[in-house]
């Protein structure tokens, strides 16, 4: 297994702590006055989602996680879980609902998605940043309502509801930032 040294250390770093994936998410060198050299870490448990803080001092080494990122298409989803196929070797993966999480509010058949595999096991998947999606229902924009900050839910193909400024119709494409559920812009109509 492979060990990364403090030198090494930087954000997006996976790591493996008492024998689980971590994925480091911050990273301050810090030089006191006298004495060693220190780096203050914060680390996200890649199965758990618990965030942890720890400081090491130069020279210390922390061993290289046991995961792999592969790309997947999302295949359907069946009962409370989600089957994506891996695209270079066809194998295909069962992902609970508990793992994929918010996820469902974005995946259209066929969509491409990144995976990151532990053990061969499916610990994390993430959507592209941004998707495009049709508004299936919404309240019609009121007559007179001119102000440019006038919001209202929408619920798209997906069954995601998301909050759209007020003159999307039914039957507009929008594109949604997946990481924050947000509204980017309108696509067409």
């Amino acid at each position: 297994m492979a060990t990364y040294s403090t030198s090494d250390f930087r954000k997006g770093l996976k790591i493996q702590i008492d024998g689980e994936p971590y994925l480091m998410v911050e990273m301050n060198f810090v030089k006191p006055g006298k004495g060693n050299a220190m780096y203050k870490c914060r680390m996200k448990n890649l199965i758990r989602g618990t965030v942890l803080d720890r400081t090491y001092k130069g020279g210390d080494t922390l061993e290289s996680a046991d995961v792999e990122t592969v790309d997947v298409q999302f295949l359907y989803r069946q009962g409370e879980d989600y089957v994506f196929m891996e695209n270079t070797t066809y194998e295909q993966y069962e992902v609970s609902s508990d793992t994929a999480g918010d996820l469902w509010k974005y995946l259209k058949d066929g969509m491409a998605c990144s995976m990151t595999l532990y053990n061969g096991n499916a610990i994390v998947v993430e959507a592209p940043n941004h998707v495009q999606l049709e508004v299936v229902e919404c309240a019609p924009g009121t007559k007179g309502d001119t102000a440019t900050n006038v919001t209202k839910p929408a619920k798209v193909e997906t069954g995601a509801e998301i909050i759209v400024p007020g003159f999307i119709k039914e039957g507009n494409v929008i594109k949604v930032d997946t990481r924050t559920g947000e509204y980017v812009e309108r696509v067409s109509n």
